[in-house]
């Protein structure tokens, strides 16, 4: 029996983008359900009733949740390809140690580049810079984050870069100036097929979340 496989997403999430390019990598055939996350569909709360967010992997009936548990479970499922963890257990250690960095540092104060203003922003401005620094550093002179070839931790930062143009926009800094060496590890990565059809387009989040903003009362 073929594997059905269903993924519940948002276009414009980072965390969906990351299920995407596994999916992707991997080479696996899907559905795509398109959710909105304002009315969230009877599907998306019986599948994740405990958070109620997408992505939501859906195989064979089964849900997964959370995108870096998700972008795991393909790993291992599907592992006649394309491994995303090193199969050495310190080095998929320190993978998932750099993966749950992203997770905990990079959401929460990019977040605040595009919905706070003032002194709070400033403070988030400094904070990201701080942040990325340090992911440069954890990259040091390699292509990528695991070495010679794309993983999990590209994986987990790439999706951000979608939306470094709100970043840069809204909250008036120039990440290549900054941190150059994210930059050309960004556009290593978008070499890959696999990466750039996963990823949204720039402006096109750029404009829905001006529109956000708008709703929200932040113009």
């Amino acid at each position: 029996m073929a594997d059905e496989v269903v993924l519940l997403d948002f276009w414009l999430s980072m965390f969906g983008m990351r299920v995407r390019i596994a999916l992707a990598e991997k080479g696996i055939k899907y559905e795509y359900k398109e959710q909105d996350i304002f009315n969230k569909s009877p599907l998306l709360l019986e599948m994740n009733p405990i958070h109620k967010k997408i992505p939501v992997l859906i195989h064979n009936g089964k849900p997964v949740c959370e995108s870096l548990i998700i972008v795991q479970y393909i790993d291992e499922v599907w592992n006649d390809k394309s491994p995303l963890l090193p199969s050495d257990p310190y080095q998929r250690a320190h993978a998932r140690f750099w993966a749950d960095f992203v997770d905990k540092k990079v959401y929460e104060v990019s977040r605040k580049l595009w919905t706070t203003k003032g002194e709070e922003l400033e403070v988030s401005k400094k904070e990201f810079f701080e942040i990325y620094k340090t992911l440069e550093g954890e990259l040091g002179d390699k292509p990528y984050f695991g070495g010679e070839t794309f993983g999990f931790v590209d994986l987990s930062l790439i999706t951000f870069y979608s939306w470094f143009h709100v970043y840069e926009v809204f909250s008036n800094i120039n990440i290549e100036a900054e941190c150059p060496k994210i930059i050309a590890w960004a556009k290593r990565c978008l070499q890959k097929e696999t990466v750039a059809n996963s990823l949204a387009d720039q402006k096109k989040v750029y404009e829905a979340v001006g529109q956000l903003r708008k709703i929200r009362g932040l113009e």
